[in-house]
C-alpha cells in the first residue's frame, strides 16, 4: 500500500502541479457552495497563484467552472472521512464549513502551514456570529483575516451550453429534506396559473425528485415532457434557471442560482431562517411565516412556517414580480417580502 510505504495515494486528477495550494472546506451541497462564492472570489484575489481546491461532494465538479475561482474540486463527502490529501501538501486551509471540532479536525490532520477560521482551541480568528447572513459570515471571516471580500460578489458565469427551454418558468417541487417540501397539489395550482399567462411551464429537480416532479405536472394537468428533474445534469440546470423567466422554489439550491444569476423568483422558506439564508437584493420575493417556525431542517414534515405560504401568497408574489399573458416576468427590481 502507498500509505505504508509513506507515500500519499493522489486523487484522481489531483497531483500537485507545481503551484503552493490553498484547500477550502465546505463539504455540504449546491446552495451552501452559492453562499460562499463571495468568499472563494477573494481567496482567488488574495492568493493568485495558488491553486484553490474546493473540497465538498464530487457532483458538484460542474459548478466550479461556473463559480470562476477554484482550480479543482477534491471530492469529500461529508466530514466522516479524512480530506484525502497527505499531511503537509496544503500551504493554505480555510475552514468554511463550519466550526465545530469535526471540520476543525479534518484541517488540523492536514498540516497546512496555515489555517484561516473562526476562534476556537488552537485557532486565531474572530467569534463565531450567530444569526448572520452565510454570505456575511464568510466574507467577515476572510476580512478578519486580512482579506478583503464582498459579500455581494456572489454572480456566476453562464453555463456553456445554452437551454433548451429559454424563457421558462422554473418550478423545483424538490428539496433534501421534507421540511422543505411545499405541497404537490400547492405547486400544481401555481403550474396551471402560470401555463395560463402563456408560459412555458418546466418542472426541475434530482433523479430522486422525479417522481414528485411527474405527481405535480400530472395534477396541473401537464404531460411528461414538461419534467425534467433527473434529465438535466447539473449544467444544464443552471442554464434553464439561467434563462429562466422566473422561478419558484422552496429554499433550496434552485433558488440560489436564480439569485446567481439575477432571475426573478419567489423563494418559500421553512426551517432556515431568512436572514441567515435569504436571497441579495433583486427581483425575489421571500414568502414565510417565521412566527411558525419550528426550524428542524432534518425532519420529514414540511416545517409550519413553509406550510403557511398559500397558492395566493404566490400568485400575489409572481404578479408582483410582473407577470403578464404571454410577455413573461418584467422583473421590476421588488425588495425582498417577508410575509409574516
Amino acid at each position: 500500500m502507498l500509505e505504508e510505504q509513506g507515500l500519499e495515494a493522489v486523487p484522481d486528477g489531483l497531483a500537485p502541479d507545481g503551484r503552493p495550494e490553498l484547500l477550502v472546506l465546505r463539504a455540504l451541497k449546491l446552495g451552501d457552495l452559492l453562499v460562499a462564492v463571495p468568499a472563494l472570489r477573494a481567496l482567488r484575489r488574495a492568493f493568485p497563484d495558488h491553486r484553490i481546491l474546493y473540497a465538498a461532494q464530487g457532483w458538484l465538479r460542474p459548478m466550479m467552472e461556473l463559480v470562476g475561482s477554484v482550480d479543482d474540486l477534491l471530492d469529500t463527502h461529508g466530514l466522516d472521512v479524512p480530506i484525502g490529501l497527505a499531511p503537509g501538501r496544503v500551504d493554505v486551509a480555510v475552514n468554511l464549513h463550519g466550526n465545530g471540532a469535526e471540520s476543525r479536525g479534518r484541517i488540523e490532520a492536514l498540516q497546512p502551514a496555515r489555517r484561516i477560521g473562526h476562534s476556537s482551541p488552537g485557532w486565531d480568528g474572530p467569534a463565531w456570529p450567530d444569526g448572520l447572513h452565510e454570505r456575511d459570515r464568510w466574507a467577515r471571516l476572510l476580512e478578519w483575516h486580512g482579506i478583503p471580500a464582498d459579500p455581494l460578489d456572489y454572480r456566476l458565469h453562464r453555463p456553456a451550453q445554452p437551454t433548451s427551454r429559454p424563457g421558462a418558468a422554473v418550478l423545483h417541487v424538490g428539496a433534501a429534506y421534507g421540511s422543505r417540501l411545499w405541497p404537490a397539489d400547492r405547486f400544481a395550482a401555481v403550474a396551471r396559473e402560470l401555463a395560463l399567462a402563456g408560459h412555458d411551464v418546466v418542472f426541475t429537480g434530482s433523479a430522486r425528485e422525479r417522481p414528485r416532479a411527474l405527481e405535480v405536472a400530472a395534477l396541473a394537468g401537464f404531460g411528461p415532457d414538461s419534467v425534467v428533474a433527473g434529465e438535466y445534469s447539473l449544467a444544464q440546470f443552471a442554464a434553464v434557471i439561467a434563462d429562466a423567466a422566473v422561478v419558484v422554489s422552496a429554499d433550496t439550491g434552485a433558488a440560489h442560482l436564480a439569485s446567481a444569476y439575477a432571475r426573478p423568483s419567489v423563494v418559500m422558506f421553512g426551517p432556515a431562517p431568512v436572514a441567515e439564508w435569504g436571497p441579495p437584493p433583486g427581483p425575489h420575493i421571500v414568502l414565510t411565516d417565521e412566527s411558525r417556525r419550528l426550524g428542524d431542517t432534518f425532519s420529514s414534515e414540511p416545517d409550519p412556517a413553509l406550510l403557511a405560504v398559500t397558492v395566493d401568497d404566490v400568485l400575489e408574489a409572481l404578479a408582483g414580480l410582473g407577470a403578464r399573458p404571454g410577455t413573461g416576468i418584467l422583473a421590476p427590481e421588488p425588495a425582498i417580502r417577508t410575509e409574516s
